[in-house]
């Protein structure tokens, strides 16, 4: 009896100790195991499902580079010298450690400077004093009011604010879009003579700064489903997220976006309910998206150029609140989202669609960092008009869901049938990539738009999961989309000298939906790697992180980082729910397709999930990509399906076929960066010119986004021409090529007509500069709320029309203020004029609105520029612009 028990007893733990030794995943730099993550010299282990221990460091202050580029900022912006030339210095400390470079002109490159490759590491904690001479600077603002930058661009004065340092190594950054907002990094002038200095410790060091040690269990989580599996890494896992998920609940029961950001955020909180809260915590998910609605409409939180309509992916919100109702089936939730979600996409269509093609405008869903993800030449206006992979599929399916809602709630004018179809269309169309197999980036330009070719992973994984890619798109989606060992970056290639966050970045919440997608549409090799990609950051990290480096899988050099994000912890919690589990939630009820690799094979038990009327649990045995035997109770169902109407304790038992039917692929490569874009692209006389860029094999140039040439040197002659013409060059290198140059404009000057503001309204009486002609209009939501314009073109034809402006309410890459007018041209509405900020209080800042493009006839003309209702901005108060002149040109 005695040798019985034993051997019993041994058997348990012997299969327990088996448990915990299986390999999950082994990639080049970090193993995946069932009870602990190991990459090079660090370990996560699994101590118990509530306790968890790391002694992971990121490497970051190991081998510091002593070469450092840099420049400075006026007002924080890219502006002292050309685009790709910046002050190097190799950083050789003196003996007292510290590293004192040589006075510095600003907007010139000293005798000091060198261009080198670093020679050794530099200490921690090293200082490094800096001297500008920008006697220059208050000279010009002295005599003549202003300075011109080597670009052509002006600083008046009275815009002034102050000179920052922006760099390439730590803590310096080049984030140009924040640069403004870090005053750790402006340099001081106590003494009034012109000399700036700085002291900017470099490699910093801070032992606060590495992950935490262990983790434990901290709150009660009793309340929440139970998991109990055969894999100890993601019971602990789970757990963990549960403890995290409590502490980002809020006392006024609204979700916390992450430890660093209070607050809910729209996007934040509806892409978390997606993948998992609005079936864990439903009342929280309502709370915190009723928390996001003015006016009975959705907040578009604060963004590019001041928000909507630059940025314009909160309706993904909708998806959120109708997640919501398929779990709960409240109808009152339903009668209450649906007038919200209708008045937005109103504005929505009337502002982001125009006559070129069905495709929405505005930022990448979540990618709201300008430069980041976009060429460094696109403004706040640029990006507007940007038609993007992953924003247009939020746009596609919540026109498909309001349609629904529509019918469901008796609403005979649904006028909202035929739009999520011709978007779809033109999606398939316009962003597919067929060479490579799989959707690209977003349409960019200005009057005419070209395809970015880089993949951009929330997109593809939306694209997938939406129902906009078709059967053989997904396959190909799904096998072809470029990820690295790390996981999916968030676009590939990245793009060069863009410090990590969103370029050159994997954010574990974009990896959940990545996940999702192959799971769903059978592509397990795609699952393996993504769950590995989940698991190895948060167990090394003990702790869901916002983002991590693509290229290291390190936390450390991303310029913005929080533990426990939200949306991470969610994507956590979707492995089990979404992927495990297979759980997808209808109108009526709860479908199954749960997918388990073979070396996840055992079984997975949850128990107190609470779903509507019903106290659930679910198991789930064996390993697979298809279900062999489902039953509710006991009973055998040949549907692998749960209806809504039960009511009491209900048991799902699912046992898995055992085998991989559907085997997939991935396409596992290198982290790579694209070439340069070329920089100074100029008009010269009769030739196209530009600077050359480092590693180019060619060049290609571009005529009104069409292929015009190829050239190996820096300059091609271009005819003249009598109508508008844009022209573009891409450096095309080994393996990718860049982004497309900012567009030339080539016209005759005699071609253009020009209308100035001040001669159709009172002029302005405030005190800026840099103006055309006599002066020019203010435009507030009380001031020059209709201004008519006639003039008067030779022939008839399709013309680009655009309004020189300013707007100093916000900076250029956040707040809410982005001014809005509508145009109509002789009675017909012709589109809507987005007056982007442009810098905080920089009001003598000019830039140009949108160009609209119109169908004129020969004589006289009519535009009318008005603030109509449906140009509210995301502030409400504000919605202010200074005009300078209407242009027309001729296309």
């Amino acid at each position: 009896m005695k040798k019985g028990f034993l051997l019993f007893i041994t058997m348990i733990l012997l299969a327990g100790c088996h448990r915990g030794n299986r390999l999950l995943y082994k990639a080049e730099n970090y193993k995946v195991y069932g009870n602990r993550v190991v990459q090079g010299k660090y370990k996560a282990k699994v101590v118990s499902p509530t306790k968890m221990t790391s002694d992971y460091q990121s490497p970051a202050n190991e081998n510091f580079p002593n070469f450092i580029e840099f420049k400075f900022a006026v007002n924080g912006k890219d502006n002292e010298l050309p685009v790709g030339v910046n002050h190097t210095f190799l950083l050789t400390p003196d003996k007292n450690g510290v590293v004192k470079l040589p006075m510095i002109e600003f907007g010139q490159k000293g005798k000091d400077e060198t261009q080198s490759n670093p020679t050794g590491s530099l200490p921690a904690n090293t200082k490094m004093e800096i001297r500008l001479d920008a006697r220059n600077l208050m000279k010009d603002f002295k005599e003549k009011g202003f300075h011109e930058f080597s670009n052509g661009s002006r600083i008046y004065k009275d815009d002034f604010k102050g000179i920052f340092i922006a760099g390439n190594l730590s803590p310096l950054s080049w984030d140009f879009d924040n640069l403004a907002t870090r005053k750790q990094f402006q340099l001081t002038d106590p003494d009034g003579d012109g000399i700036y200095t700085i002291t900017v410790v470099m490699n910093p060091y801070e032992p606060e700064n590495f992950t935490a040690k262990k983790w434990s269990l901290e709150n009660d989580i009793s309340d929440y489903p139970q998991l109990h599996s055969d894999i100890p890494l993601v019971d602990a896992m789970y757990n963990l997220s549960l403890d995290e998920t409590v502490k980002d609940i809020e006392s006024d029961g609204t979700f916390r976006t992450g430890e660093s950001w209070p607050g809910v955020w729209t996007r934040d909180v509806s892409y978390s309910i997606i993948l998992a809260y609005a079936y864990l915590e439903p009342e929280v998910a309502k709370t915190s998206l009723m928390r996001k609605v003015k006016n009975g409409r959705i907040i578009q939180d604060t963004g590019t150029g001041g928000a909507w309509p630059v940025s314009s992916d909160r309706s993904i919100w909708a998806t959120a609140a109708w997640e919501i109702y398929k779990v709960t089936g409240d109808q009152e939730w339903l009668k209450a989202i649906y007038p919200i979600i209708k008045n937005s996409v109103d504005d929505d269509i009337k502002t982001l669609l125009n006559n070129r093609n069905h495709l929405m405008m505005g930022e990448s869903s979540f990618l709201d960092w300008r430069k980041q993800t976009y060429p460094i030449w696109m403004n706040g206006v640029d990006i507007s008009q940007s038609r993007c992979l992953g924003t247009n599929a939020v746009h596609y399916h919540t026109l498909t869901l309001l349609s629904r809602m529509a019918t469901m709630m008796g609403d005979t004018t649904n006028r909202y049938e035929q739009l999520p179809d011709s978007i779809k269309a033109d999606m398939n169309s316009q962003l597919w990539i067929p060479e490579r197999g799989y959707y690209g980036q977003y349409l960019y330009g200005r009057n005419n738009f070209s395809l970015s070719t880089r993949s951009e992973a929330l997109g593809e994984a939306l694209s997938v999961l939406f129902g906009v890619a078709d059967t053989a798109r997904v396959r190909s989606v799904l096998e072809k989309t470029p990820v690295v060992e790390y996981g999916i970056p968030t676009i590939y290639p990245q793009i060069p000298g863009i410090p990590p966050y969103h370029n050159n970045s994997i954010w574990p919440f974009v990896q959940a939906y990545w996940n999702w997608a192959n799971a769903r549409f059978g592509n397990m090799a795609g699952v393996e790697q993504g769950l590995a990609a989940l698991y190895r950051p948060a167990a090394l990290f003990l702790t869901n992180k916002e983002n991590m480096v693509a290229g290291n899988g390190d936390f450390r050099d991303t310029q913005v980082n929080s533990n426990r994000q939200l949306w991470s912890i969610a994507g956590n919690l979707a492995t089990v729910y979404r992927i495990f589990l297979g759980m997808n939630f209808q109108v009526d009820g709860i479908k199954f397709t749960p997918v388990v690799p073979k070396a996840y094979r055992g079984s997975f038990e949850v128990s107190n999930f609470h779903y509507r009327n019903m106290d659930l649990s679910f198991k789930v045995k064996g390993f697979g990509d298809e279900i062999s035997h489902f039953s509710i109770d006991g009973k055998e169902r040949k549907e692998h399906f749960l209806s809504g109407n039960l009511s009491g304790k209900h048991q799902v038992v699912i046992e898995m076929n055992n085998e991989i039917q559907h085997e997939g692929r991935i396409n596992l490569v290198t982290n790579r960066f694209s070439p340069a874009a070329p920089a100074q692209v100029k008009l010269t006389g009769e030739y196209l010119t530009w600077r050359p860029v480092k590693g180019a094999d060619s060049y290609t140039v571009y005529r009104n986004g069409k292929f015009f040439q190829m050239v190996s040197d820096t300059s091609v002659r271009i005819p003249l021409t009598t109508r508008l013409a844009e022209y573009q060059v891409e450096t095309r290198g080994k393996a990718d090529n860049s982004f497309l140059s900012q567009p030339v404009d080539v016209i005759s000057p005699r071609r253009v007509v020009k209308v100035e503001a001040e001669t159709v309204a009172s002029k302005s009486s405030l005190d800026y500069h840099g103006y055309s002609g006599n002066g020019f209009v203010e435009l507030t939501k009380s001031k020059s709320r209709k201004l008519v314009f006639h003039f008067t073109v030779s022939h008839t034809g399709k013309y680009t029309i655009d309004f020189r402006y300013s707007n100093g309410s916000g900076p250029d890459n956040t707040d809410n203020k982005c001014a809005i007018r509508s145009v109509n041209v002789d009675n017909h509405f012709a589109g809507v004029a987005v007056f982007a900020q442009r810098g905080k209080d920089e009001w003598s800042n000019w830039g140009w609105s949108n160009p609209i493009q119109v169908e004129l006839k020969a004589g006289k003309n009519t535009l009318t520029l008005s603030l109509e209702d449906f140009n509210e901005n995301m502030n409400g108060e504000v919605n202010k612009a200074m005009l300078d002149y209407m242009r027309v040109r001729p296309l």
